[in-house]
C-alpha cells in the first residue's frame, strides 16, 4: 500500500495531493462531528487531522499545497462576504466604532503580552513574533514579520526560520483557544444561543420598523376631489394605499394613482405604526370595515424579482400602478419587510406583495421574472470576477510611514472586502452578485475544509519535533497565554459591561483574530450567519493592525 502511494506521489503528484487532502478532510470532519456532552471541536478537527497525517509522512508538493490552501481560503472569505454584504453596512453604521475599538484592544493586548513574555523568559523576539502570529492565527502577520526581519542589517540566517517555527507551534492552539474562549463565555455566563439569535433578529428589525395595515375612511373635506397621487402625507410618510372602496359602492378595487377621492371613501393603507398614526390625522378615522374581507376581484400575490432588466430600477420608474393597475404594498428583502415606497430600487431576490386583479398581477409576474429556478441558479461568472477584484485589492501594496515593507491586506482581506461591496451594490451591467443560500454554504464549507487541511499538512512535519525538542512546550504555553488572555477579557467584558449579543461577540472574537476557522465554528455553534456580520465589520482594521504590529515588534525589539 505504501509502495503504491509512493509510486503515485512520484508519477502523479496532483492525484496524490487530492488523495491526501481528501483523507485528512474526511478524518477531520469525522473528528469534528464527535461531541462530548454536546461540545465538539467542529470544523477545527480538519486542522488537527492534517497535522496528524503530515506527521506520519504524507507530504504534498509545496506548490500544490500552497495553491489548494490559498484557493480554499479565498472561497471561504468570498462567500462569507457575499452572505453578510447586505447587512454589513447597517451593522457598521450602528456599532462599527464600538466593535472596532474592542477588536483593536485584542491586538494591542496580545502584542504587549508577547513583548513582556519574551523579555521575561528570554525568548528571541524573532521566535516571539512568530508565536504572536500563530497564537492569533494571522498568516499575513507572519509574512510581514519575516519581511521586516530580513530588512534588518546583519541578521543571522538561523534567526530567519524562527518566526515560522514559533508560528507552527502556536497556531493549533491559536485556533482552539478562540473556540475554547467562546465556549467558556457561553457556559460561564449561561448563554442560550437560541435566545441570542432571537434578540439579534430583533436588533436588526429595529432598524426596519414593522409594517402594519389599517382601514381609514376619508373625513377631511379638503381631500374631496383630489387624486390619490396628490393625497397629502402619502409620499412623505411612506404610506402605500393598496385598495379602495368608493363611498356608496360595495366594490373594492385596486388603488390607482389617478383615482379621484371623495369623503366617505375607505382606504386600505400600509406603513409603519408611527406613519399610519400621522396619516390618520390627515385623512380621517379608522373604520371597522376590513377591505380584505369584502369579496372582490382584487387579490394579493407574492412575486419574486429575478428578471435582470428590472434590477436596479425603482418602483416609480417601472410604473406598475399606471401601466398595470396594481399596487406593490410591501417588499421582503433578506427576511425584512420594508414599505414599497416609489423610490425603492429593486434587487435580485426581492419578494413583492402585489395587489390587483389576477390578470394584471400575472402580467407583473412576467415582467419581474418570478422564477424559482432562476433564484436557485448559481451564476459563476460574477463569482470569478469578484474573486479577481478581491485578489487585486488584497495584493495591492500600501506604503505606510517608515514601515520597511509595503503592507498588503492579503488573500483573506481582499476577497472579503470585494464580496461585501459587490453584494451591497447587487448589480453592475448584466452581472448580478447574488448566490443562493445552499450554494453559498456548500462553497464556504468546501473552502474552509481545504484551507484547514492544507494548513495542518504544512505544519504537521514541524509540529512534533519543535514541540518536543528545545523550547517547543514553552513557546506553546506563551502562545496559549497570548491567545486566551485577550480573548477572555474581550468575551467577559464585552458581554457583562458591553452588553453585546453573543452572536455579535463571537463574530468580534473571531474577527479580532482574523480567524476563518473560528468564524466557521461560531456560525456552526450558533446555527446562524449572524457572527459573520460583526466579523466582517472588524476584519479589515484588525488585519491591518496585526500586520503593522508584527512589523513594529520586529523593528523595535529584534535588532
Amino acid at each position: 500500500m505504501l509502495e503504491w502511494l509512493t509510486q503515485i506521489e512520484k508519477a502523479q503528484p496532483v492525484v496524490y495531493a487530492v488523495l491526501v487532502i481528501s483523507f485528512a478532510a474526511a478524518i477531520g470532519l469525522i473528528i469534528g462531528s464527535v461531541k462530548i456532552r454536546g461540545v465538539g471541536i467542529g470544523i477545527a478537527g480538519v486542522l488537527f487531522a492534517g497535522i496528524f497525517v503530515s506527521h506520519f509522512g504524507f507530504h504534498i508538493n509545496p506548490t500544490i499545497l500552497d495553491f489548494v490552501r490559498d484557493f480554499g481560503l479565498i472561497l471561504f472569505v468570498y462567500t462569507v462576504g457575499l452572505q453578510v454584504g447586505p447587512s454589513f453596512f447597517t451593522s457598521l453604521k450602528r456599532q462599527g466604532l464600538k466593535f472596532n475599538l474592542m477588536a483593536a484592544s485584542v491586538v494591542v493586548t496580545g502584542a504587549l503580552i508577547t513583548i513582556i513574555m519574551a523579555q521575561i523568559l528570554g525568548i528571541d523576539i524573532a521566535a516571539a513574533v512568530g508565536i504572536f502570529a500563530g497564537a492569533t492565527t494571522n498568516t499575513p502577520a507572519l509574512a510581514a514579520a519575516q519581511e521586516a526581519l530580513k530588512s534588518l542589517p546583519s541578521v543571522q540566517q538561523e534567526r530567519l526560520v524562527l518566526p515560522s517555527l514559533g508560528y507552527a507551534v502556536a497556531y493549533p492552539f491559536g485556533v482552539m483557544g478562540i473556540i475554547i474562549s467562546m465556549l467558556l463565555v457561553k457556559y460561564a455566563l449561561k448563554i442560550s444561543p437560541e435566545a441570542e439569535m432571537e434578540n439579534f433578529r430583533k436588533e436588526l428589525e429595529s432598524d426596519v420598523k414593522k409594517l402594519e395595515r389599517v382601514n381609514l375612511v376619508i373625513e377631511n373635506e379638503n381631500l374631496n376631489g383630489i387624486t390619490l397621487e396628490d393625497l397629502p402625507g402619502r409620499r412623505e410618510l411612506g404610506v402605500v394605499i393598496s385598495r379602495i372602496k368608493k363611498s356608496g359602492s360595495n366594490e373594492v378595487v385596486a388603488a390607482r394613482r389617478d383615482m379621484i377621492l371623495n369623503v366617505g371613501d375607505i382606504l386600505l393603507a400600509v406603513g409603519t405604526k408611527e406613519a399610519l398614526e400621522k396619516f390618520e390625522l390627515i385623512v380621517g378615522k379608522k373604520t371597522d370595515v376590513d377591505l380584505l374581507k369584502i369579496p372582490s376581484r382584487v387579490v394579493n400575490r407574492r412575486i419574486i424579482v429575478t428578471n435582470k432588466e428590472v434590477i436596479g430600477k425603482s418602483l416609480r420608474e417601472l410604473g406598475l400602478n399606471e401601466i398595470y393597475g396594481v399596487t406593490v404594498s410591501r417588499v421582503t428583502r433578506a427576511d425584512l419587510e420594508v414599505t414599497a415606497v416609489a423610490d425603492l430600487k429593486l434587487q435580485f431576490g426581492d419578494m413583492l406583495m402585489v395587489v390587483g386583479e389576477p390578470e394584471d398581477i400575472e402580467e407583473v409576474a412576467k415582467l419581474m421574472g418570478n422564477s424559482i429556478k432562476e433564484l436557485n441558479h448559481t451564476n459563476l461568472i460574477p463569482v470569478f470576477i469578484g474573486i479577481i477584484l478581491g485578489l487585486i485589492i488584497g495584493s495591492y501594496p500600501l506604503t505606510i510611514g517608515n514601515v520597511p515593507a509595503p503592507v498588503k491586506i492579503g488573500l483573506a482581506g481582499g476577497p472579503l472586502i470585494a464580496a461585501i461591496v459587490l453584494a451591497r451594490i447587487g448589480k453592475i451591467g448584466p452581472l448580478i452578485w447574488y448566490m443562493p443560500v445552499n450554494s453559498n454554504i456548500a462553497m464556504r464549507e468546501l473552502g474552509i475544509v481545504l484551507f484547514l487541511a492544507c494548513v495542518g499538512l504544512k505544519a504537521g512535519h514541524q509540529f512534533i519535533p519543535t514541540l518536543v525538542n528545545g523550547d517547543g512546550f514553552l513557546w506553546m504555553g506563551v502562545g496559549a497565554i497570548i491567545t486566551l488572555v485577550p480573548m477572555l477579557l474581550l468575551g467577559f467584558l464585552g458581554r457583562i459591561y458591553g452588553k453585546l449579543n453573543y452572536m455579535s461577540l463571537c463574530g468580534i472574537m473571531a474577527g479580532s483574530m482574523t480567524d476563518p476557522p473560528a468564524l466557521a465554528f461560531a456560525t456552526t455553534a450558533t446555527g446562524s450567519d449572524a457572527p459573520a456580520v460583526s466579523y466582517a465589520a472588524v476584519y479589515p482594521l484588525t488585519m491591518l493592525l496585526r500586520i503593522l504590529t508584527a512589523q513594529l515588534i520586529v523593528l523595535f525589539f529584534a535588532s
